[in-house]
Parts: structure tokens; sequence; C-alpha cells
């Protein structure tokens, strides 16, 4: 099978810190390359001195699907300089150069977030794993390759039964995201008009859905829609913000959202990302 390839000139894009910093959950390293499944295709990213080789296994008429998804465009210099100027968000954006914000599907990004409840990256991508292989479609893989599968759409789980969902090791989240499928088929919601939405009109949205709070709504605003003054706080988070701009000090959420509505300026949610990675990663105490 002919492997099709494109080469991106871009600078500071880094692959390892983008792919593994909690947005995604379908990458894995593979003989010093990134391998994973964007919506119907398999793909295969190389990090190059000044850019990105990227292989698929299907023929392309475009690449906007891979660009679009990586936010190759973003001007990060410019993302980096609208952060606070303060020892926290330098030592974060020093550590975790390159650490990009993805486009991701939404539906995708929703549901891989309600099974991420209570859990570690590597548990939900195992779950992730086990729910594609199940209910998603084969894809098209290289020759030799194990076979692949697209996310399933809320079409196909919405008529699984929950005792199905749980096969897939997502334990108590099972109803939670039969639910959702179930209403986003129904159209209670509608994901794609979102787009059209304001960050706070989305959210609301967002909230009416089963297993869906503050964090996994702020989480698909920033990762699926773009929405960058959506600013996820989960434990580490909070762990971040109490350590790098609290010590010693008791801090509510609710004096967590308030600093960081204001704090973190238009890009707030790129800063959290970057908090969130280098906490997770380099700022463990």
């Amino acid at each position: 099978m002919l492997i099709r390839e494109k080469f991106f000139p871009v600078r500071d894009y880094d692959l390892a810190a983008t792919l593994t910093s909690g947005q995604v959950f379908r990458w894995q390293l593979r003989d010093g390359a990134w391998e994973g499944v964007i919506g119907q295709r398999w793909a295969r990213l190389h990090g190059r001195d000044g850019g990105i080789l990227a292989q698929t296994a299907q023929a392309e008429a475009g690449w906007n699907w891979l660009t679009d998804y990586l936010q190759i465009a973003v001007d990060l210099s410019a993302v980096l300089l609208s952060f606070p100027d303060d020892d926290p968000m330098r030592r974060s954006v020093t550590a975790c150069r390159g650490l990009r914000l993805l486009r991701q599907d939404p539906w995708e990004c929703l549901a891989s977030f309600i099974l991420s409840s209570t859990k570690q990256i590597i548990q939900i991508q195992q779950i992730v794993a086990l729910l594609c292989a199940r209910f998603g479609q084969p894809i098209l893989a290289p020759d030799g390759h194990e076979p692949l599968f697209s996310f399933p759409g809320p079409e196909r789980l919405a008529v699984c039964s929950e005792t199905d969902l749980r096969d897939c090791k997502m334990g108590f989240r099972a109803p939670y995201l039969l639910q959702t499928a179930r209403m986003l088929v129904s159209g209670e919601v509608n994901l794609l008009g979102l787009r059209h939405s304001t960050a706070d009109a989305a959210r609301d949205q967002l909230l009416k859905l089963p297993g869906v709070g503050i964090k996994i709504a702020n989480c698909v605003l920033l990762f699926a829609y773009g929405f960058q003054s959506a600013f996820p706080v989960d434990v580490w988070i909070m762990k971040a913000l109490r350590q790098l701009y609290f010590p010693r000090r008791r801090i509510s959420l609710r004096r967590v959202q308030k600093f960081t509505a204001t704090h973190f300026g238009r890009n707030a949610g790129y800063a959290q990302q970057y908090l969130f990675h280098y906490m997770r990663t380099k700022g463990r105490s």
C-alpha cells in the first residue's frame, strides 16, 4: 500500500508535549513517530527540524483535515506573549515551549472527557481504544498494521445497552455516555450549532448533558471549539494554582474561577494547558 506524506514547515511545535498533555487520547509513540486516528484516517507524525512530516494511508485531495486538527497556522509566539508576565507562567513556558492546542471533533472530545472522570490518562486511552475497537468502523491502515477503527458516533452508541458500554471498562461512566449519545441523536443538544454560539451559551448547552460538569464543558469548549477563554480546572490545575500562585493559603474553587477569569487574559485556555502540563511533568514537589 502506498503511503502518502507531506512536510509541514512550522516552528516551535512539540508533538510529544501536545499529544501527551491530556487533551487527546488516541496517539501512541511507535518507532520514533506518533501514530493516531483523526476522524476516518490513520496518521503518522514525525517531528523534524523546522516542521512535521505527516503520513497517511489514504489518497488525499488536500491536507486541511490535518492542518486544522494540529492548528499549525496558529502564531504560537503571539499566544505566548499574551500570557501574564509572572514567574509561574515563565517557568511553564520555558519547560513546555512548543506545546500546542489541538482542534478536535466535538463529539469525540466530549465523549472522551466524559470517560475521563477520575481516570489517569493511560486508563482513558485504554477505555477509548476498547470503545473504538468494539463499536467504531474499520479504517484503512498500512500493510501489516493491526486493525484500526474510527471513534463511534453518537448514533452508534445510542442503540447500545449500558452493559455493552460497561464491557469497555468504563464503569459508572457508561450511563452518562449512553444518555448523552441519545440526547444528541434526539436533537436536545446540537454540537454542530455550538460552533456559532458564544462560549457562555455553548457551555450552558453542554452542561445539560449527563456526566458533564463545568470542567468537562470547558475542556470541550477549549479543545474542540477553540474558545480560548475556557479554563478547565481539575486537580492538577488546582495544585498548580495553589502551589504557584497562592502558596500557604487556602483558596476555594470560586476564588480560583474568579482569579483565572481575570489574570490569564484572552488566551487563558492556552495558559491553562501550559500550567497543567508543567505541573504533571516538571512541577511535582
